[in-house]
């Protein structure tokens, strides 16, 4: 067997083996950043899947033509199924969308946004909505407090 027709087996294998992007149980609730980051991972894969067919590589390496078509479907499937929730008038309680700042039992103070699943960034300061933090903060108004992973903490701001 030559090695052009092994290497040729090699990057079709690797390419039907890229698995799909798990999709949530969850219902998708975004907020309108969220929505919008969507609609940008939905454009960026029809143009890399688009630019995957022009190529002309796809008969040599079927990788990139595997990623755009997997990326496509993941943000097809979830810009379908985006529930966009409107900011509601403050009503003093954590909501989606809402940004919590909450002191812990050691007196560090935290600030998160509560947001959908795709847009959760802990380290820019966004939780997920099914996060236990987010469920653990959800409903609460200023002054109560929740258990977290054993530590108590108390909401001291909602925005």
């Amino acid at each position: 067997m030559s090695v052009a027709f092994t290497r040729e087996e090699d990057l079709e294998a690797a390419a039907a083996d890229l698995p799909d992007r798990p999709i949530s149980p969850h219902p998708n609730l975004v907020t309108r950043e969220g929505l919008a980051a969507l609609d940008a991972g939905l454009e960026a894969a029809r143009s890399a899947y688009a630019a995957a067919q022009a190529s002309g590589d796809v008969k040599a390496d079927r990788t990139p033509m595997a990623r755009a078509t997997r990326d496509l479907r993941y943000y097809a499937a979830r810009r379908a199924n985006a529930q966009l929730v409107e900011p509601v008038s403050d009503n003093g309680k954590v909501r989606f969308g809402a940004a919590v700042t909450f002191e812990r039992e050691d007196g560090r103070r935290q600030t998160y946004r509560i947001v959908g699943e795709d847009e959760a960034d802990p380290a820019k300061g966004a939780v997920s909505y099914v996060s236990p933090l987010a469920q653990a903060l959800l409903g609460k108004t200023v002054g109560d407090t929740a258990v977290l992973a054993g530590a108590e903490i108390e909401v001291v701001a909602i925005a």
